[in-house]
């Protein structure tokens, strides 16, 4: 059915622009609405403790720096198998990002007990030719990445060149084959509306995206939870038309157990417990972890730790 879909109105730039823009509008005061009303549940101290084991497994611990480095890689990577070296209870992360030509370092040093995703296709501007973001793709691919994030060119999709973008996005897909699952970043901070959110998340997942992902986290306001709330309402009425399950990963800004939390509750509340899971939510992010290592050590003690209880990333 996917297919089919995607054939019928995929034939050419108008029949890709009628369907889009025949999606249902976002309603922006609805949806902002929503979020904050979702930011405001509260959970009890069990479900607390077990929410933020899960978002510690959620955790796409990133670095793309231009002074990263293969020490700080390892570091990093270290770090995203033993989150906390004093207790083995803490999970693992999800996976280690980093830009493609890290990935060799990062899957040397995490075998294959974490995914190793890749940012490629000219990140995080996404200017270039599109011989050199599938070129891009291939490296990191070569280089150890299982996991591709690409970004989409934000100009030609709002210039309502969807057919390109959408063209793009498969060519990338086919790359990635077997090898890789392909997350689909909007920069939607770029995008200006919630419409034009909705319109992008159909887009990808019409083209063939793995995941969806708000934000490269180079542009404010990268994740917020109503962005994000459309992006969960994407993937689940998706599934409902599908049958086809599509992942979710806000990246940029979510930085402390309780906003991690919010949006477990928001993806609970969405679209099921279904997707309470790494396979299909992420956290993009870097300082998060250090948060929910700290919220949990002072969960297990009464008390936080000192200052050098987590490294400084």
């Amino acid at each position: 059915m996917t297919a089919t879909l995607a054939s019928d109105v995929t034939s050419s730039n108008a029949s890709l622009r009628r369907f889009l823009h025949g999606l249902p509008g976002v309603d922006q005061v609805g949806a902002d609405a929503r979020a904050a009303m979702l930011s405001t549940r509260s959970i009890k101290a069990a479900s607390k403790s077990y929410a933020i084991d899960l978002a510690i497994s959620m955790v796409d611990l990133t670095t793309l720096e231009g002074m990263d480095t293969p020490g700080k890689v390892r570091a990093l990577c270290a770090k995203g198998l033993r989150p906390d070296p004093t207790d083995p209870g803490v999970p693992h992360v999800a996976a280690i990002c980093v830009y493609g030509d890290m990935a060799a370092i990062a899957r040397e040093a995490v075998g294959d007990r974490l995914h190793v995703a890749a940012v490629a296709t000219a990140f995080p501007s996404g200017r270039s030719s599109l011989a050199v973001k599938l070129q891009d793709t291939r490296d990191a691919i070569a280089n150890g990445a299982d996991e591709i994030d690409m970004v989409i060119d934000r100009g030609a999709f709002l210039e309502g060149r969807y057919l390109e973008v959408f063209e793009e996005i498969v060519a990338v897909k086919d790359v990635c084959g077997s090898a890789a699952h392909l997350k689909v970043i909007f920069e939607t901070g770029e995008l200006k509306t919630y419409d034009n959110v909705r319109r992008a998340c159909w887009l990808a997942m019409l083209a063939g995206a793995d995941f969806i992902k708000t934000s490269t986290g180079k542009v404010a306001p990268a994740a917020t939870m109503p962005v994000t709330l459309i992006l969960l309402e994407a993937v689940r009425d998706w599934y409902r038309q599908t049958g086809h399950k599509v992942g979710v990963k806000p990246a940029g800004g979510i930085r402390t157990s309780k906003d991690a939390i919010r949006y477990l509750v928001m993806v609970n509340e969405t679209c099921g417990p279904d997707w309470l899971t790494p396979d299909l939510f992420r956290f993009g992010a870097s300082a998060l972890l250090n948060d929910l290592l700290q919220q949990r050590q002072r969960m297990a003690t009464g008390h936080y730790s000192g200052p050098d209880y987590v490294t400084i990333d």
